[in-house]
């Protein structure tokens, strides 16, 4: 039988409220214990291999990566955000639908086509990324894949960031159609420009040879 003591309560509500500050503690020393999806390796690789300057950025909200308490890291997220990152984080199989607070689109997408587990399994290896990744993904719609732009180290989430010579490539497939109606009204407008301008030319000087053929044929 429970005690009418006010004493006994207010010893209850101490011992639960450091429960509570205890439960929360543990709590977060299992999530720092969970993988972050934060690996320098396979920027370190896509930078060896494109030669550009490569950040997290190209998979993270935030250029500098999930640790810090700036916009995109996980010090600034909400608890429904913590949340999320947890639902991220036991996505070990592929084909799970994720929406990482801390990842953007290509982020989300790596980890929803491969899963946690694949992906873990091939960080001591960078570059077998891109074929897991396939050809078929094309985020900014460039037409150059994801995983191309990963070995490329360019950004796949924006459609101007790409190999030069692909972008022009696919770009004048895209729009050849727009191009050449282009050079026709070109061509259109310098034909009638030329002929606008002859109608301003006086006869005789359009054909200076005439008199002087005239004279020959009069001696």
């Amino acid at each position: 039988m429970l005690s009418s003591d006010p004493d006994y309560f207010q010893d209850f509500r101490i011992i639960l409220s450091r429960l509570v500050v205890l439960a929360i503690l543990f709590a977060s020393f299992v999530i720092c214990q969970l993988p972050t999806y934060s690996y320098p390796e396979f920027q370190a690789y896509s930078e060896k291999i494109s030669g550009r300057t490569v950040d997290c950025a190209m998979c993270h909200v935030n250029a500098y990566g999930p640790m810090g308490d700036a916009a995109g890291q996980l010090g600034s997220l909400s608890p429904a955000d913590i949340e999320k990152v947890n639902q991220v984080r036991l996505a070990m199989s592929p084909g799970n639908k994720v929406d990482s607070p801390i990842l953007n689109k290509f982020g989300n997408q790596i980890i929803e086509t491969l899963g946690g587990q694949r992906f873990i399994e091939i960080k001591s290896d960078p570059s077998k990324l891109a074929p897991a990744l396939g050809k078929s993904s094309d985020l900014d719609g460039d037409g150059i894949p994801d995983s191309t732009e990963y070995l490329d180290g360019t950004d796949p989430l924006n459609k101007y960031s790409g190999n030069p010579y692909l972008l022009f490539f696919n770009n004048f497939s895209r729009y050849w159609g727009h191009i050449l109606l282009a050079f026709v009204a070109i061509a259109l407008i310098g034909y009638g420009i030329i002929n606008l301008l002859k109608a301003f030319v006086p006869n005789n000087l359009s054909k200076p040879n005439s008199s002087a053929s005239n004279d020959s044929d009069l001696s």
